[in-house]
């Protein structure tokens, strides 16, 4: 469609940009309003920014909403973090990626207002509480938690539903009857009071939001010239008057109440990963009754999903330097997800999921984040549909599955029925939408290898000489393998603590200074509790972090146990001089050699390896059960902490702080990402892989496990190609995997790239948990793509 030609090119073409406005008004809120309780001031500044913040409605565009005052321009939070912004103001449009324009105007705005958040913010709060043990940890590199200090909610699918059929105008109602039924004798109601003036205030400001773009299309529409736009420029006055304030009637008025909910979240916080859910599933009754009633056709309707598309890859979020190399691609995770099962168990798929795979090839670009949920009954023809798009070669749609999720949910005590219902967030994480509260917040990143490499070093740090947790001896001293996994577990289980404590005083500090009224009203029950998601208001609430280089680890336990203590083709002292040296010292090479070439690899389905790599994660999955996360006890189901594998692209700096490791891996090198083979094997093709991948303890990961794969083009697109990987993404499924998502570019494609950047501005490629434009990558992170196994199938 030219429309959609015309906005796809004109996003892809926008310089992304720093946005002082919103720091501003915030800035001038919060000093409006000192005497007020914290959720109220923050409600004040939210409605402050919507109805004051610059707003525009761009030539061709039939949704509308913008999150700052430039197209893919970045608001500033400085209530969240304001130190590193104003260190790196003079550096946002030098970095290797995820790049930002910035004027002098808005750095000379931002010196101004920055200095004033000096001890107030989220992530100085964080930093006065944090003990000296998890400031040491990380500086030796077993975390990265900044994610989680300089960020709000996110992590989240709301209840669009109850956008769609209350409106905003409902929400404030509910909110003021409640409010009204309080007793004010009772102690918990001068909380909730505050909650609910809170909801009232961020809504009716929404509402207002809504219906400045109403007056903005009908100003448009008095000057437009060609009489089409001049129609389209009316619809929109007519859409945004009538909604969110009202419920929506029609998919018009349903895609755009979505939009907006969508956008305020992120108007309102710079949480990520604020996800739009099973879009599909709530939406279908407004296309369904649109169809059948005569008005809105099938094309029509694909046009408002591209639209919708496209103005979802607008919003944007400025991150630290270092916090980008964890994120590089500036991805926001907004997962959409299509396909699955109904709350009864039935096939799920309708005509809307397969128009949103359309949508989907139609704007090829980073976001929504898409997935597909597969079953046991999920028609052929729609996995058929599914790998159709994926061989267009930009990563998506990414494939979960039920039959291993469903039942892990459940084991953390969600009824069956909303395990059924789940959706995705974040790079691949689940939930019960509108019900859970979830990480709200970034993840906090436990790197296993660095671990691991502690462990081998008496728990003394090589690069610092810090030591935090003493060990056992190191490597040179062990006589048995049975010495190397006591001082594996004894270091992880001292760290595994040590991030729990980080968490949880990340967690109290954003309940203390960052409740934010508009995400919790829209998740159930914190309107029936009187709390906010901070406070323990949604039905479910669980934690999990992100554990990083599972299969690295495996691959070094099995080149001990073996080479080392089984064959001793090498001696304990002679591996520590070798990984000391970085493999450089005399017999350093032929060390390596033996490690990378003579020991068993995860991802080749050799049971030796496998059989490791599971039981060292085991220790973990075991042991962080028994953590309790800030809403314990507080209301909602769970309160508990699990693992996960997302890595992000985490694995690349990771990999930084890691000294040489048994494994082969020579120092500084990336880790593996998520539980995809470490880099250079995987030799025996993707069935194998599939198979490594299938031993690990999956229903316990309900934090999910990512699996990448890189297929072969050539052999995707040969004659039966798309059916022997359906069989393949069966067999996975089959066996229990998680996740897959699969990247098709080639390296040729790839090199080219990197040599001529200019051509390939639109090449999207999978990253982990999300894709990214290929060309804005930090360096290292395109070579770890490339570096990948590409399979044949």
């Amino acid at each position: 469609m030219a429309r959609i030609h015309r906005l796809r090119q004109s996003i892809l073409s926008a310089v992304p940009e720093v946005c002082s406005e919103r720091a501003r008004l915030v800035t001038e809120a919060y000093r409006e309003n000192e005497a007020d309780p914290m959720i109220i001031r923050r409600a004040k500044a939210l409605a402050k920014v919507l109805r004051e913040m610059t707003i525009f409605i761009l030539p061709d565009e039939l949704i509308v909403g913008n999150q700052a005052s430039k197209p893919r321009s970045a608001p500033v939070f400085p209530e969240y973090a304001w130190e590193w912004i104003y260190n790196e103001l003079d550096h946002f449009d030098k970095r290797k990626s995820d790049r930002f324009s910035i004027s002098e105007e808005c750095k000379e705005e931002l010196r101004r207002i920055l200095p004033e958040w000096r001890g107030r913010s989220l992530y100085d709060r964080v930093m006065a509480t944090q003990p000296d043990e998890v400031k040491l940890a990380t500086k030796v590199g077993v975390f990265d938690w900044e994610g989680q200090a300089t960020a709000g909610e996110g992590h989240i699918v709301v209840d669009f539903s109850k956008a769609l059929k209350q409106g905003f105008g409902g929400i404030v109602e509910e909110a003021g009857e409640r409010l009204k039924a309080l007793d004010l004798a009772e102690p918990d109601s001068l909380k909730k009071r505050d909650f609910y003036r809170a909801v009232i205030i961020a809504f009716e400001a929404a509402i207002d939001f809504a219906r400045r773009y109403a007056v903005e299309a009908r100003r448009l529409a008095s000057q437009e010239p060609d009489p089409q736009r001049r129609l389209e420029l009316l619809e929109i006055a007519r859409v945004c008057e009538k909604v969110p304030a009202r419920p929506a009637e029609s998919f018009r008025e349903a895609i755009q109440t979505v939009y907006f909910v969508q956008l305020i979240q992120q108007i309102e916080s710079n949480g990520h990963s604020v996800s739009l859910g099973r879009f599909d599933q709530y939406m279908y009754e407004y296309y369904s009754r649109d169809i059948r009633d005569g008005r809105i056709t099938r094309e029509e309707a694909l046009e408002l999903i591209e639209c919708f598309f496209i103005k979802l890859f607008t919003i944007t979020k400025l991150r630290s330097a270092s916090h980008s190399r964890t994120q590089s691609g500036n991805p926001m995770y907004q997962n959409l997800v299509v396909g699955g099962q109904t709350p009864e168990g039935t096939d799920a798929t309708n005509e809307l999921s397969y128009l949103c795979l359309d949508a989907l090839a139609g704007v090829r670009l980073p976001e929504p984040n898409f997935y597909v949920r597969i079953h046991d009954n999920c028609p052929d023809d729609f996995l058929a549909k599914a790998i159709e798009v994926i061989k267009l070669g930009f990563g998506m749609p990414a494939l979960v599955n039920d039959k291993v999720i469903v039942p892990s949910l459940m084991n953390r005590g969600v009824s069956l029925r909303d395990a059924l219902d789940y959706s995705t967030m974040g790079c691949l994480e689940v939930q019960v939408p509108g019900k859970w509260g979830y990480r709200a917040n970034g993840k906090s990143k436990v790197n296993f290898l660095k671990i691991l490499e502690l462990a081998l070093n008496d728990g003394r740090d090589p690069a610092t000489g810090i030591q935090l947790c003493p060990g056992n001896g190191d490597l040179s001293t062990f006589k048995s393998f049975d010495d190397v996994i006591e001082a594996w577990k004894k270091q992880l289980y001292y760290y595994t603590h040590l991030h729990v404590v980080a968490d949880n005083i990340n967690d109290l500090a954003l309940e203390e200074l960052a409740p934010n009224a508009f995400c919790s009203a829209l998740v159930n029950d914190c309107l029936k509790r009187g709390k906010s998601l901070n406070e323990g208001g949604a039905v479910y609430d669980m934690t999990s972090g992100a554990q990083i280089g599972v299969p690295n680890v495996g691959n070094a336990l099995a080149a001990i146990k073996k080479l080392v203590f089984e064959e001793k083709l090498i001696s304990p002292g002679e591996l520590k001089d070798a990984l000391d040296s970085n493999f450089e010292g005399p017999r350093g090479e032929e060390i390596r050699q033996m490690l990378l070439n003579k020991a068993p690899k995860y991802g080749e389905d050799d049971d030796y390896v496998d059989s490791l790599t599971r039981e060292a994660f085991n220790y973990y999955c075991q042991d962080i059960e028994r953590y309790k996360n800030m809403r314990y006890g507080r209301g909602p189901i769970g309160g508990n902490y699990y693992p996960s594998t997302v890595t992000i692209s985490a694995n690349v700096p990771a990999g930084d702080v890691v000294g040489a490791t048994p494994d082969g891996r020579k120092a500084g090198t990336p880790t593996a990402d998520g539980v995809s083979p470490s880099q250079g094997t995987g030799r025996r093709g993707p069935t194998a892989v599939i198979r490594s991948v299938a031993k690990l303890p999956t229903l316990l990961v309900t934090g999910g496990q990512l699996l990448n794969l890189r297929i072969s083009s050539n052999h995707l697109n040969s004659r039966g190609g798309c059916e022997r990987l359906a069989a393949l993404i069966r067999s996975l499924f089959g066996l229990y995997g998680w996740h897959v998502q699969i990247n098709t570019v080639s390296t040729e494609v790839l090199r080219d790239a990197q040599k001529h950047p200019e051509n390939y501005r639109d090449l999207v490629v999978r990253v982990a948990g999300y894709s990214a434009l290929f060309t804005e990558l930090d360096p290292v992170l395109q070579e770890d793509i490339i570096s990948r196994m590409e399979h044949d199938i």
